[in-house]
C-alpha cells in the first residue's frame, strides 16, 4: 500500500488492482472501506469491459471467450513504476492468463496525483500487439453518504452540470441494459433527491456525454464532493435494497452489453479502439468540496 499526502488530504493506493483505497480529508474518510456485508471493494478499475457481457460470454472474430463482470484488471497485481511526493503510478501488462480471457496484448497504466483537495485519476492504455485492439475502461469509486443515518430514508442530493433534459437507462436482465427505453431524470430545484429507493432498479446510466460533472450534496444541499470527467457514460449506483452507507459515481468509457447481445466484441456499444502502438488516455478527477 502506498500513501501520498499534502496539507489537505491523504490517499492510499493498493497494488492489487491499482485500487484507490482511502481518501482522508477534513479529519474523515470519504472513500468506502469495503465492508463485505455491503460491497467488498473501494474503487476498482473496470477493464477490459464495463459491466457484464451477455451470459458472461463474448465473441472476437467468431471465437467465444468467457469474461465475468467488469473484467479482470481489478483482481490482478499491478507493478509500481513511479512514485513522487504527489503521485504514484502502476502498470499491468498482458500475459498468458489475460490472453486466455481477452485476446489482445496491452499495457495498462493507472496513476493518482493529488493537488489541494483534488485527486486526479489517470488511465493510459497502449495497444502493444500487432492487430487492432478493442476495449472498455471505467471507474467504480464508492463514497460514504454524508452524515449517513440508517434510520433516515433521505440521503442527500446529486447535482449535475446540466439541469434539463437528462435521460437515463436501466439494467434490464442478467446485468445487461435496455438502451431502447429511456427515462427522464426528474430534478427538483436543479438537484436529484436521493433516498433509500433511488436505486431500487439498480444503476442509473446516463449516456451520450450528457454530463461532465456530478456533485454529491448533503441533506442541507451543501456540496460534499464532485467528480469531473470526459467519459461518454456515467453510472450512479448504490446496492439495491441494502440501505448501504455509500454511493458510487462511475465515469465509463464503455457500458455493459445490451440484453441478449450476441454480436462481435468490437461492435458492442461504447467500445474503444486502438491501432497497434496507439495509446488511449482517460480518467477523472475527484474533488472534496467541503
Amino acid at each position: 500500500m502506498k500513501t501520498i499526502s499534502n496539507k489537505q488530504l491523504t490517499i492510499q493506493v493498493s497494488p492489487h488492482g491499482a485500487e484507490l483505497c482511502s481518501i482522508v480529508a477534513n479529519g474523515k474518510e470519504y472513500l468506502w472501506q469495503a465492508d463485505p456485508a455491503f460491497w467488498k471493494r473501494h474503487s476498482p478499475v473496470l477493464f477490459p469491459i464495463v459491466g457484464s457481457v451477455w451470459e458472461n460470454e463474448y465473441r472476437n472474430e467468431g471465437i467465444p471467450y468467457t469474461l465475468t463482470q467488469h473484467g479482470f484488471a481489478r483482481d490482478m497485481e499491478f507493478t509500481l513504476i513511479s512514485e513522487k511526493e504527489d503521485e504514484v503510478r502502476y502498470r499491468l501488462v498482458s500475459n498468458e492468463e489475460t490472453l486466455h480471457k481477452y485476446p489482445f496484448s496491452f499495457c495498462l497504466e493507472i496513476g493518482y496525483r493529488i493537488q489541494g483537495k483534488k485527486i486526479e485519476v489517470m488511465w493510459e492504455v497502449k495497444n502493444s500487439g500487432e492487430k487492432d485492439m478493442y476495449f472498455q475502461i471505467g471507474a467504480h469509486p464508492a463514497f460514504y453518504w454524508p452524515e449517513f443515518d440508517a434510520s433516515n430514508s433521505e440521503r442527500g442530493f446529486f447535482g449535475f452540470d446540466k439541469e434539463n433534459g437528462l435521460k437515463y437507462i436501466l439494467i434490464s436482465e442478467k446485468g445487461c441494459a435496455d438502451p431502447s427505453t429511456e427515462y427522464s431524470l426528474e430534478l427538483t430545484d436543479g438537484l436529484l433527491p436521493l433516498d433509500t429507493h433511488t436505486f431500487d432498479k439498480d444503476a442509473l446510466i446516463l449516456e451520450n456525454e450528457q454530463v461532465r460533472k456530478v456533485t454529491l450534496y448533503n441533506k442541507e444541499k451543501q456540496a460534499y464532493l464532485s467528480l469531473h470527467f470526459n467519459a461518454p457514460v456515467v453510472g450512479l449506483w448504490s446496492p439495491p435494497a441494502k440501505n448501504a452507507p455509500f454511493v458510487c459515481i462511475e465515469p465509463w468509457y464503455g457500458r455493459c452489453d445490451r440484453a441478449h447481445y450476441t454480436g462481435e466484441y468490437k461492435d458492442k456499444d461504447w467500445m474503444q479502439h486502438l491501432q497497434p502502438e496507439e495509446i488511449f488516455q482517460g480518467g477523472y478527477t475527484i474533488e472534496i468540496d467541503e
